[in-house]
């Protein structure tokens, strides 16, 4: 054999046996490591000579050809990248090194990244990327290969594919980051404005070195839209630039950010950077010295922020002897004494344990409620850790509140250096307790003392003071204002517990002060203050102090009328729920009287409230009763709605719910017009389902509800259901509030008045046959009911029978007059319908029984029957197209008792009833008892066959009944629990 031939076939045996090895790398990358010395030792055979290289590249060359990635490939060309590092390595450590075969490789590479089929120029680009990557740092490579991966990669950076991008910048990262090659890094910046690829920019972002020329654009990146690339910016900040090298401005913008990114992976990166960069790396785990970095006095919104995140990672706790208290080192009596022996703390500090106070006191009471809604040990465990929490937050804080006073004196004394710190003191006060009275005495003198101070102010070139800031705030500094603020709403929060615990204002005669000197010189100056907090306290105050007075003070009521009319939305909010209290206790007449605002028959009656536009009303303008200033509330559309906290209610809430309790307690108030019930409830109704005040859930739940509760029990409670069955309960709530705006229409009459029409012979002898104004009484409100439920689609729904059976419990309260004959007849024939309806509640099937007897008694003609097309007249007068078929007799029929086991007869063909069984009906008309009506729809009868069956009935009840025959009544309670057997022979004999 020539030795050409030779060369071919052991050439060709190189690229069957490379072929099979890179084949077997494609299932798995456990096997790379020992693959990689079988292809080392195919290469290092001194048989391979110079044939290895082309055998290795021919046989590599299918890979080429694919026209899409898939993991298979992918790793192929990851084995092939790190044999290519290896041989590199071997040949630097002189181990077969020397035959050049990873520079030709990489010509061959760049050959192919040049190639036009664009899954050539993908691959190789990749396979030059991971060696670029894995070569290690004494690899031997001539830089004349370096310069031509180089311009080849920029090339590729520009190419219109973005994997192959993607990969360019990968392969020319390592070449950046040595700081050499400057126009890589400008490439970089370059290409980054302009690119649309987000893979492409994550891969410049990570492959930027640090430099003063990318920090900035790094900081940019973490604006990017994609999330991907945002927390691409933040690993790099972390790991490639100090938190020195960063300045304060840097340092706040990016953790204001990231901590505050929509996306939960940037937000994990960020915390990361600042836990374990900043934080331990930087800062060896002092959160003290972490926020010297950031300037809290400067950027204290990012320096709470940082408190609060790495307090809830666990990453800060209070270590074990830390406390305030150590601040404090002396106890004398002596003023000066006593500030020079206390330990000033810098703002970081300050800031710390203002953060770190809160943070205990928020989780003590987030326990102490686990704790009060479960029982159990759950409940045992919460309540310990929240005494826990407890223990500690008072180990932390001053002892008392004179030490409390003392510490922000001091810094207060010690000059503008720590008026940040004076501050974040101050408002630790909100932890404080001061219920007690010499503590409560000790924060007002201090409190006094704060507003007394003298002007911050500088003295200019001609001697003239001119005041800091507002010349109020310390130093020019809102915030503080805020903060005595706070400190004055909690020390003196507790003010209203003077009025609280009084029984009445004579209990305060002969007090250090007077109830009258109270009211004028505390509260209703107050309620009169600037500051929107100070108001609302006073406010308070004002109602509780109106709530002890036998009759309402006129300046109160004024002072309470005035803010809700002129005040801001949280003041008006305030004097509204004011203004509701009293007017639940006083009654609304006493209130308008207090003002000279006096009470007539006229308005006695009215039917609609004056409303006025509050939004433009005169501080003179008060001769407009309580109740129509409260409503004209609802008129106002441009109340602020806000949700945060229980302090700042709506408006809109407030009166929904006073409205509400008036609608509840209406019986209460004898002088409010009954005219008024559908107007209210109107107004609740629509506000209830309006799309526009949906996210009032408060104004649903408390004010509305409870009104439905109250007429319809069964559609609001505790039942479970799917989402069907939620929807449906709610769709019968719409129609039961229908339903309830059209009975509040309707003037109920009492109970004694109908009974005397009823029977004064005067009306029996004068009454009409039939009166034209049933339909706006309370016969048409019945018969529309009972159409409703004749009418009801899903009466076997758990929906649909609470619905019905709250429909029912109305019908049986309602009246009908002796002169409405035919609507009496019309009713009569819609008892069984409702009847069939209640049949699960035996109580109200009782009183549709008695319905019934009532209605009898009552028809002049009780055997005639109201005609069909009678019956579709007074539908129609009523706007009831529908309509219904009336019953043939408007008996309450019997359930048919349970079948015999005994095998039924022949069918025969029944005899028409007998006028005597006419009579027996009748007369078992009067006298149902609960139980046979309480069975009644066991098992539905079309309408035609319910004559028969009441025939039957009553035939069954003459052949069963006793000798001795008690009244309706004590039948009704004796036999409540009788089922009478059916027998097929009873059948026959009727």
């Amino acid at each position: 054999m020539s030795p050409a031939a030779a060369g071919a076939g052991e050439k060709r045996r190189l690229e069957i046996e490379v072929a099979h090895v890179l084949n077997d790398c494609r299932a798995s990358l456990a096997v790379h490591p020992r693959k990689l010395r079988e292809l080392a030792a195919l290469r290092s055979n001194p048989s391979a000579g110079g044939r290895f290289l082309p055998a290795f590249c021919t046989a590599l060359t299918p890979l080429f050809d694919l026209a899409k990635r898939c993991p298979a490939a992918d790793r192929v060309a990851r084995f092939v990248a790190a044999f290519a590092s290896a041989s590199a390595s071997a040949s630097a450590a002189g181990d077969g090194g020397g035959d050049g075969f990873l520079e030709g490789f990489l010509r061959f590479l760049l050959a192919a990244s040049a190639a036009a089929h664009r899954p050539a120029r993908l691959r190789s680009c990749q396979i030059i990327a991971e060696i670029i990557i894995r070569l290690p740092d004494d690899a031997e490579v001539s830089d004349e290969i370096w310069d031509e991966v180089i311009d080849g990669m920029k090339t590729r950076a520009q190419d219109k594919i973005p994997g192959i991008r993607v990969y360019a910048v990968r392969a020319l990262s390592r070449f950046a980051s040595d700081g050499e090659d400057s126009d890589i890094v400008d490439l970089f910046l370059e290409t980054l404005k302009n690119e649309q690829n987000i893979e492409v920019r994550k891969s410049i972002i990570l492959s930027l070195p640090p430099s003063n020329a990318t920090l900035e654009t790094v900081i940019e990146s973490t604006l990017d839209v994609s999330e991907s690339v945002r927390r691409a910016a933040y690993c790099v900040l972390s790991t490639k630039f100090p938190l020195q090298s960063l300045s304060i401005k840097q340092r706040t913008s990016l953790l204001h950010r990231g901590l505050s990114d929509r996306s939960a992976s940037v937000n994990g990166e960020c915390l990361k950077m600042l836990k374990d960069e900043w934080l331990t790396k930087y800062c060896s785990g002092d959160v003290i010295t972490l926020l010297r970095f950031l300037d809290v006095e400067t950027y204290e919104a990012v320096g709470e922020t940082v408190m609060g995140v790495l307090i809830k990672d666990g990453s800060v706790r209070v270590k074990d002897g830390q406390t305030i208290r150590q601040y404090i080192t002396a106890n004398t009596k002596d003023e000066a004494e006593k500030v020079s022996n206390i330990q000033l703390m810098d703002a970081e500090v300050a800031l710390y344990w203002k953060i770190m106070c809160r943070h205990l006191q928020a989780e003590a009471q987030f326990k102490g409620s686990e704790a009060a809604t479960t029982t159990g040990t759950e409940a045992a465990v919460y309540a310990s850790e929240a005494s826990d929490k407890n223990d500690l937050l008072d180990g932390v804080l001053p002892s008392t509140i004179t030490d409390y006073v003392d510490l922000v004196k001091a810094h207060l004394s010690a000059g503008p250096n720590y008026h940040f710190a004076s501050r974040q003191l101050l408002l630790l006060g909100e932890m404080l307790d001061f219920s007690d009275t010499m503590n409560r005495r000790v924060a007002s003198s201090f409190l006094h003392e704060l507003l007394t101070r003298p002007l911050e102010h500088e003295v200019d070139e001609d001697g003239n003071k001119l005041a800091i800031g507002d010349g109020v705030s310390l130093g020019g500094d809102r915030e503080w204002a805020k903060a005595v603020a706070e400190l004055a709403k909690r020390v003196h929060a507790s003010a209203g517990l003077l009025l609280e615990n009084a029984s009445s204002l004579r209990s305060l005669q002969g007090k250090a002060i007077e109830p009258l000197e109270l009211l004028q010189s505390l509260l209703l100056p107050a309620a009169k203050q600037n500051h929107v907090d100070v108001q609302r306290v006073a406010l308070r105050c004002l109602c509780i102090f109106g709530l002890l007075e036998r009759r309402p003070n006129a300046e109160l009521v004024r002072q309470l009328r005035l803010s809700f009319i002129n005040g801001p939305d949280f003041v008006s909010a305030m004097a509204g729920k004011a203004l509701i209290d009293l007017v639940t206790w006083h009654g609304p007449h006493e209130i308008d009287q207090s003002i000279g605002i006096e009470s007539s028959d006229v308005t006695i009656e009215k039917s609609q409230f004056t409303t006025v536009d509050i939004s433009n009303m005169n501080d003179d303008d008060l001769n407009i009763g309580v109740l129509d200033i409260l409503f004209s509330g609802f008129l106002k559309d441009d109340w602020e709605f806000t949700l945060e906290g229980d302090n700042h209610d709506n408006v809109t809430t407030i009166l929904g719910e006073g409205f509400a309790k008036f609608l509840l307690l209406s019986e209460n108030y004898a002088k409010l017009s009954a005219d008024l019930h559908p107007v209210i409830l109107a107004r609740l109704v629509n506000l209830y389902f309006m799309e526009e005040t949906k996210e009032l859930e408060r104004c649903v739940s408390s004010a509305f509800v409870p009104v439905m509760r109250a007429m319809w029990p069964g559609l609001y409670g505790n039942v479970g259901g799917s989402a069907h069955a939620v929807s449906k309960r709610r769709k019968y709530a719409v129609q039961a509030a229908r339903f309830m705006v059209q009975m509040v229409q309707t003037p109920l009459f009492s109970t004694g008045t109908t009974e005397q029409a009823s029977t004064s012979p005067e009306s029996q002898s004068t009454k009409p046959d039939l009166s034209n104004d049933f339909d706006i009484s309370e016969e048409g409100l019945a018969i529309r009911i009972a159409v409703e439920v004749a009418n009801c689609p899903d009466k076997k729904t758990a929906a649909g029978k609470a619905y019905c059976l709250a429909l029912c419990k109305i019908v049986v309260l309602l009246r009908f007059r002796q002169s409405e004959q035919k609507a009496m007849k019309c009713m009569r024939g819609l008892v069984n319908a409702l009847a069939a309806s209640a049949a699960s509640d035996k109580d109200l099937l009782k009183e549709l029984t008695q319905m019934a007897s009532r209605l009898r008694s009552l028809d002049e003609h009780p055997e005639e029957e109201l005609q069909q097309d009678e019956a579709d007249g007074i539908f129609k007068k009523l706007g009831l197209d529908g309509g219904f078929r009336l019953e043939t007799n408007s008996a309450v029929p019997p359930t048919p008792a349970p079948r015999s086991v005994r095998p039924a007869p022949s069918r025969r063909a029944r005899r028409a009833p007998s006028s005597s069984d006419d009579s027996d009906i009748d007369g078992q008309e009067e006298n149902l008892h609960a139980t046979s009506v309480s069975r009644v729809a066991a098992t539905p009868m079309m309408t035609g066959a319910r004559s028969q069956r009441a025939s039957k009935a009553a035939a069954m009840s003459k052949m069963s009944a006793k000798p001795t025959v008690a009244s309706s009544d004590d039948e009704s309670d004796d036999q409540s629990g009788v089922t009478v057997d059916e027998d097929p022979s009873d059948e026959e004999s009727s």
